[in-house]
């Protein structure tokens, strides 16, 4: 009967609200223009038993708690004649939980040892398939029992992963309790000897179809005494004497389809196969080095016969195979052809149900080891069948299809690179849409293995694009809340790829995305660390946009992601955790994230126990939220406080061999930490000049920035200024305000070198040596002929004679603006400074050195150029120290420099700007 899915509505009031969709049979009548609301209780009882029928064991349970009737109906035998555990764990107490439902049980699917083990607690005497993966634990001791207890069997599958505890006596025990066997498929076995074979032969008389995937060994005589098989795999299985295998289609007179992908059989083998046996239909040779290596093959020459391999083109060779039997088009329709046929032939269902199966467990074992030299294989065939195969009627063939999906794009783990061009072919194929559908499934196991798919395919943009036109951001928002954590996990995955675009930040947020990725945080906070990480990946990118930040911290986001980093010692989740962090941290004045993180019980002393991780990653994400959170005159205390001096000046001199990224946040949390003076003093005392000069030398252009801006606020304190000099900073400061690619850096490193030598640091000097044996000996006078040649020669380069000219020959504003343009340092306005400083560079403008005053003009022209982020700040603190006379007479003094004059001049313009009344 065909089904349909309507929409009951329900009035309330003048409004009409939406009920959940729920199938219903064709013929019942809808009650959509009843005024009054549904009574589930009240469904005819084929309709709950529909509905139950599309649930998991989970769902049919909790609303079978519902009432006595649905009880009664949930353990309706119809609904118990197969069951699919591998999405779940399944234990002895579960498995004997369900033992009353399942006294009619014919299918079964699991995974794992454990729920192994828990299969003879079901009591289903009249199971006719097992299916599991996750295989590999699985012992000789409970392959036995299980078939002993299952006599009934006609089909058993254990793969596609090694089943590397089973061995040939439990096959044995398999053909003595099993005579009804018809399928047998089994992966990784070591050996599988002629002992097991000859007992298959003799016990199961019904055997058509054999798999030894990926064995080491296999007795290849024995197999041409198992007569009735009809379909047989031996693909990535070693060893294998091929010259006995091509005499097989004499012993094997029903053979039809015969695997023997990702060998090393040889194109003799091969001919002799095709040409030789009379009901040999299909040869899967897929991956076959030593075939594929022989230019001169020509499988077209078997007519009737049908090569499936790497040079072959199996749409074309089904199609016209089976042309009059499907009547097939002739192109990549033909699995959708035969799914559609009108005209059923049993035994060509069969071959292409085995070639489902044996093509979708060969092509993810062929992705999962990426060889090189299949891109044009991949492109031209293999996406399109593997996205053929997710349309097929079998469960784990669908699944394994979008596991091969989700596999073949990924061409490096490490770093979540993916093949481009393959990703598109998935995508131009209709993939999208059919792995988005898939994912609404109502099978947990096809959730997990789609979202697995959709999140590595998200990695490229055109992909993600796709996925979110096609609402794809809503279905894995949905699946993330799922009960099953490998749902949740592989949907927080989507998520976190998707949240990479700045186009789907809002989107995911509006979605409800957000929430329900914190709620992930706290429902698996222990034992699910690939969820948690995923869950706090995403969130760190969304906590980057500042709109979407707020929402973090409102959905309970901080508190998740403090608890993750004071409680996990996963280093993945530990990483995405403070990297979540340090985005929440970092939008300073726009929100209140940058407080209330640092509010948050734990934070900091976790973040700061962080930096002294193992793990590289680790250490770089918690010294960057360390570093945003320092902009928080609090928070910067309270790091301090909780020992982030110590930590950060400990993880500087540990990073000059490390990463860019981590110089330049261990940098940079230092720079955050030394704004206030008693932190740089701690820091010039707990030994944090030296790494930080070491850092200024990187050839990286973003730690120079941190590493100069640092030595800028520790230059301020004499006694570090003198540190500096002792350590050799000089040498390096002159080399970055010379010839660092940055602006900024070679600023600030102008900046910290006039602070040196202002005049301070000599009188601290003096004192030094007649109270402290250990002062290193140094010549102050040279360093200060450097430095000041050096200050003067960046001050230079911001000159242009033609201009500064006509600036100082008119008064026009213009000429001013043109200058203003010509030197202003774009990224100078987001510094702040201190009262402290704004005077030491007022004092600067008196200094009798006209280099130190043409410095001092210049940094006040780039701390008030109107429209910086903190002018009007710095031109309220030169008014509060009566700058203004100070600076009208710098711009007036006939021994001023040029430069000096006239950066005085657009200092007094931009203090008119904001409204700062003149000081006579």
């Amino acid at each position: 009967m065909s089904r349909r899915v309507r929409r009951k509505v329900a009035k309330k009031g003048n409004e009409k609200v939406v009920l959940p969709s729920f199938p219903e049979i064709e013929d019942e009548v809808s009650c959509s223009n009843s005024n009054e609301a549904v009574d589930w209780t009240s469904l005819p009882d084929d309709s709950v038993i529909q509905l139950f029928s599309y649930l998991n064991y989970r769902d049919r349970a909790s609303l079978s708690s519902t009432c006595s009737t649905w009880r009664a109906l949930g353990s309706s035998s119809c609904l118990w004649t197969s069951l699919d555990l591998h999405a779940h764990k399944c234990d002895a107490a579960m498995a004997t939980s369900l033992a009353s439902r399942c006294v009619n049980l014919q299918k079964l699917r699991f995974r794992g040892a454990e729920s192994a083990d828990a299969i003879i607690h079901l009591q289903a005497r009249n199971l006719r398939e097992i299916s599991g993966d996750y295989c590999r634990k699985i012992t000789d001791a409970t392959l036995s029992v299980i078939v002993a207890r299952h006599e009934l069997l006609e089909s058993l599958q254990l793969g596609p992963d090694f089943c590397e505890r089973i061995s040939s006596d439990a096959i044995r025990a398999i053909a003595f309790c099993c005579p009804k066997l018809r399928k047998l498929r089994l992966s990784g076995i070591r050996d599988v000897s002629a002992d097991a074979i000859n007992a298959l032969a003799k016990h199961c008389p019904n055997l058509i179809d054999i798999g030894f995937l990926d064995c080491l060994n296999v007795d290849e005589v024995a197999l041409g005494n198992i007569v009735s098989v009809c379909y047989l795999s031996v693909a990535g299985t070693s060893n294998m004497k091929w010259g006995v295998i091509s005499t097989l289609s004499h012993k094997l007179p029903k053979l039809i389809g015969l695997d023997v992908s990702r060998t090393n059989i040889e194109p003799t083998a091969v001919s002799s196969l095709l040409s030789s046996s009379h009901s040999l239909k299909v040869l899967c040779a897929l991956n076959c080095s030593a075939l594929e290596a022989d230019a001169t093959f020509r499988p077209n020459k078997y007519k009737g016969k049908l090569l499936i391999a790497l040079f072959t083109d199996l749409f074309k060779g089904l199609a016209s195979l089976f042309a009059d039997t499907t009547n097939s088009k002739k192109g990549e329709n033909v699995f959708l052809d035969w799914r559609n046929s009108k005209t059923k032939d049993k035994n060509f269902d069969d071959i292409m149900t085995w070639l489902e199966w044996i093509l979708s467990h060969t092509l993810l074992r062929t992705a999962e080891s990426n060889p090189q030299g299949l891109d044009d294989f991949w492109l031209k065939q293999g996406a399109a069948i593997l996205l053929s195969l997710m349309q097929s009627s079998q469960e784990d063939v669908q699944e394994r299809a979008a596991t091969g999906l989700a596999t073949f794009v990924v061409i490096d783990d490490e770093n979540a690179s993916i093949d481009c061009g393959r990703a598109e072919a998935v995508m131009r194929d209709g993939g999208i849409r059919l792995l988005l559908d898939l994912a609404k499934s109502w099978r947990e196991g096809l959730q997990s293995e789609a979202a697995k798919a959709i999140a590595n395919l998200s990695v490229n943009a055109n992909v993600a694009k796709a996925v979110a036109e096609e609402g794809g951001i809503n279905i894995l928002t949905g699946l993330a809340r799922s009960m099953n954590r490998l749902v949740a996990e592989e949907a927080a995955g989507g998520l976190w790829n998707l949240s990479v675009g700045e186009e789907h930040k809002g989107v995911i947020a509006d979605a409800g995305g957000v929430k329900a990725l914190v709620d992930l945080i706290f429902k698996w906070s222990s034992g699910g660390d690939g969820v948690l990480e995923r869950a706090a990946g995403a969130l760190a990118n969304l906590a980057a946009d500042d709109k979407c930040s707020m929402e973090v911290a409102l959905a309970g986001g901080v508190h998740a992601l403090v608890m993750l980093a004071c409680n996990c010692k996963f280093e993945g989740v530990q990483e995405q955790a403070a990297r979540a962090l340090a985005n929440l941290a970092a939008h300073g004045d726009s929100n209140t994230n940058n407080a209330a993180v640092g509010q948050e019980a734990g934070a900091l002393e976790a973040l700061v126990q962080l930096t002294r991780s193992p793990h590289e990653g680790v250490r770089q994400e918690a010294a960057g939220a360390l570093w945003n959170l320092s902009f928080d005159d609090r928070n910067r205390e309270a790091i301090a406080a909780a020992g982030g001096v110590e930590a950060l000046v400990a993880l500087a001199q540990s990073c000059s061999n490390a990463s860019p990224g981590l110089q330049e946040r261990a940098a940079g949390a230092l720079w955050g930490l030394s704004v206030s003076e008693a932190n740089s003093i701690a820091i010039g005392r707990e030994g944090g000049v030296a790494p930080l000069i070491a850092l200024a030398r990187s050839e990286a252009e973003d730690v120079h920035e941190t590493a100069a801006g640092a030595l800028w606020n520790l230059a301020f304190n004499p006694g570090n200024a003198l540190r500096i000099v002792e350590e050799g900073g000089v040498p390096a400061l002159v080399h970055l305000c010379s010839s660092s690619v940055s602006k900024m850096a070679r600023f600030m490193a102008a900046l910290a070198l006039a602070y040196m030598f202002d005049g301070r640091m000599d009188e601290f000097a003096l004192i030094g040596t007649l109270t402290e044996s250990t002062s290193k000996s140094v010549s102050l006078d040279g360093a200060r002929r450097m430095a000041l040649k050096h200050i003067e020669t960046f001050v230079l380069t911001f000159s242009d004679q033609q201009t500064f000219a006509v600036a100082a020959a008119s008064s026009a504003p213009a000429a001013l603006a043109q200058v203003t343009e010509r030197v202003r340092i774009q990224e100078a306005g987001h510094l702040r400074c201190s009262g402290a400083e704004i005077g030491r560079f007022i004092a600067m403008l008196r200094n009798p050195s006209s280099i130190l005053k043409a410095c001092a003009a210049f940094a006040l022209l780039q701390f008030t150029i109107p429209g910086g982020r903190h002018a009007m700040h710095h031109a309220s603190l030169m008014q509060n120290a009566g700058a203004t006379r100070v600076v009208r007479a710098a711009a007036a003094a006939a021994t001023a420099p040029l430069e000096a004059k006239i950066f005085a001049r657009i200092v007094l313009r931009n203090l008119e700007h904001h409204q700062i009344e003149p000081s006579i």
